[in-house]
């Protein structure tokens, strides 16, 4: 078994970025989903409400980021200083104070979404905790659904294109980890596993949303529900539909596409 691929997501919800290697730290790799659009009211923006934000191009560029999209400007945003502004934002159940990233920021994402939007940024100093449930008291997050990083396995997502009339791409799934090399869903009976030298605990499978139907390339919900509506034929469970393993890093380092996968447990 070995990375087939790797992948990261600056800003929560937008287009993927492809890797050659990611730097792992305890709320996942370097710059994963470390900056994330807000409404008015402080509550998280994702795409499964506004598809137009898997439109965003979020590229980091020295300390900040540089956004595009199709019909506006670039704008390189600035990581704001630890002593800027914070307010609370609400990302699912979790409520954290995150620092305002500007402005120009939010005039950019308004513009672009056609609604009141602003741009926050997670810093060090923001702790967002794991669920206890799955994970350990000291467990974090950055503005992830819920876990550090996710992993699918490339024979998941083939026998998934086997049962569709129209294959789908991975990045429907957006994954961290792409591991070639195993049997379908194989990640299912993971509990620890090694990538390169970093260890993970692989602690929970993750349940999937309508975030699946929607089109990358397009920004448009797929008209007959699907992949979803095929998941839910084979992939059903008590807690929902899975697709994929949640990980939390035992350890801090660096893994890189090609990196051999050993399961531990």
């Amino acid at each position: 078994m070995h990375v087939a691929s790797l992948h990261l997501y600056p800003l929560k919800s937008c287009a993927p970025l492809d890797a050659e290697t990611l730097d792992v730290t305890s709320r996942g790799p370097i710059g994963d989903r470390r900056w994330m659009a807000v409404d008015a009211n402080g509550r998280f923006l994702t795409a499964r409400q506004h598809p137009h934000l898997v439109g965003i191009r979020a590229l980091p560029n020295g300390h900040g980021i540089a956004l595009s999209a199709n019909g506006m400007p670039g704008l390189h945003v600035d990581a704001p200083a630890s002593s800027a502004p914070r307010r609370e934002v609400v990302i699912w159940d979790d409520t954290v104070l995150a620092i305002d990233a500007g402005d120009a920021a939010a005039t950019w994402l308004t513009q672009y979404l056609g609604l009141t939007a602003r741009l926050v940024h997670m810093d060090a100093t923001v702790h967002r905790p794991v669920d206890t449930t799955y994970g350990q008291p000291d467990d974090e997050v950055s503005f992830a659904d819920g876990y550090p990083l996710l992993v699918i396995t490339q024979s998941a997502l083939d026998e998934l294109n086997s049962r569709l009339a129209s294959p789908v791409p991975m990045a429907r799934f957006r994954p961290n980890i792409v591991v070639a090399g195993t049997a379908p869903n194989a990640e299912d009976g993971w509990r620890r596993v090694r990538v390169g030298d970093v260890e993970f605990d692989a602690v929970k499978a993750c349940t999937r949303c309508v975030f699946t139907t929607i089109d990358p390339a397009t920004m448009t919900r797929d008209p007959a529900g699907e992949p979803l509506r095929t998941l839910l034929t084979y992939r059903r469970t008590p807690k929902g539909v899975t697709f994929g393993m949640n990980l939390i890093p035992r350890r801090a380092g660096r893994i890189a596409r090609g990196d051999a996968v050993v399961v531990l447990d």
